[in-house]
């Protein structure tokens, strides 16, 4: 089959990438379609994609746009219908706050959309900025988001097939789009086997990996961690790096961004994976520590307790405070040798189920019972 993959757009690297890469393995002579194209802002995995045949939208060849594309989300709709993908049999389209599934293909050619989440924006749901404390912005915002939540559903009938990347998300598509589809979890890289680290003395100090954005809810570790005077390693940067730099306390260490050498010695020497996101569809850092060997303090919330069983593979604590993850976490420095080493392999069990070679069988065994084409 002649296959086109379509991405909202390629100026980070996240999870939704890691399934745009794990679908080009899959169909590697596929072409690439997208909205806004910065190979230098993928940092350490530009290389993953500097040979990829990718095609971008005329608003993604507007001059100085990838550094001012969010006030001109109204034109969404204009991006992805300005395709023409009458020459595939298959497209398959990688959808998220762009909603790339809005393209319009036509018979014989078969649409499925892998939806990582509805536009949280659009749905009231936490985004990174704090868009509604600036009145002007508020309104604009109000406006076009009433727009673009009529074309967000109208779109959503049109790809073949929708595929969510959790039940949560399954959830949300029922709600918003009043369509059923079918749960396939994300690729997750996890270690080939799990490290020696189980054995080893714990190092004293917890890791948490995530943007530095709002809807992380990384004060709420940090308040834990000035609290309890505990180590705690962050993984990542983002716009509220410098807000949360004024508030932690000297036992809180910002990385940055790593590299994978780093990574992963910092991920199999660590006690354990902390975690405060809200409503997070599925949570692939916290999949990925767990396939460390490292049990998850998480807050219940979104996709998190598919996965994340308290007292199993973990903790969840269920008010977003410091006070309840403080609670959680004593929990857990309760645990004996035993107890912490049958936790440390429940959870390296749970992230297997969820690794790149069965995320690449379910893709494609779906394919070929639901989404055969007349042409291929």
């Amino acid at each position: 089959m002649k296959v086109a993959l379509v991405h909202d757009q390629l100026r980070e690297f996240g999870g939704a990438e890691r399934v745009l890469v794990a679908l080009k393995e899959i169909f590697p002579k596929a072409d690439i379609y997208t909205t806004t194209f910065d190979i230098n802002s993928l940092g350490s995995h530009k290389n993953l994609v500097r040979n990829w045949k990718v095609k971008v939208s005329w608003f993604g060849k507007i001059p100085f746009i990838n550094r001012f594309y969010s006030p001109f989300r109204f034109l969404t709709p204009l991006i992805w219908e300005s395709f023409d993908f009458s020459k595939y049999d298959l497209v398959i389209s990688s959808s998220g706050s762009w909603m790339s599934k809005g393209i319009k293909t036509k018979k014989p050619t078969v649409h499925l959309s892998y939806i990582h989440h509805p536009p949280r924006y659009l749905y009231g749901y936490e985004t990174a900025v704090e868009w509604k404390k600036y009145w002007l912005v508020r309104i604009y915002a109000y406006i076009v988001n009433h727009f673009l939540r009529i074309w967000d559903f109208q779109s959503s009938q049109r790809p073949d097939y929708l595929i969510a990347n959790s039940d949560e998300t399954k959830k949300r598509i029922e709600k918003f789009y009043r369509r059923d589809s079918f749960v396939i979890y994300p690729p997750v890289d996890i270690p080939s086997k799990l490290v020696n680290s189980l054995t080893r003395q714990p190092n004293n100090y917890y890791i948490t990996i995530s943007r530095l954005a709002k809807a992380k809810h990384i004060d709420v570790l940090i308040d834990a961690a000035n609290k309890m005077k505990f180590n705690l390693k962050i993984i990542g940067t983002g716009r509220d790096e410098e807000y949360l730099r004024s508030v932690a306390g000297p036992t809180v260490e910002f990385l940055g961004n790593v590299s994978d050498f780093e990574f992963k010695s910092i991920f199999k020497n660590a006690e354990a994976f902390l975690f405060a996101s809200k409503d997070e569809e599925f949570g692939i850092a916290v999949v990925e520590a767990m396939g460390y060997g490292l049990p998850v303090i998480a807050f219940k919330s979104g996709g998190i307790p598919e996965y994340v069983e308290n007292n199993v593979n973990g903790f969840l604590f269920d008010s977003l405070d410091h006070i309840n993850l403080i609670n959680k976490i004593k929990d857990f420095e309760k645990l004996n040798k035993e107890q912490l080493l049958n936790m440390k392999q429940e959870a390296r069990k749970t992230a297997e189920r969820f690794s790149e070679e069965n995320f690449k069988k379910n893709i494609l065994n779906f394919i070929k019972t639901h989404a055969r084409t007349s042409r291929g």
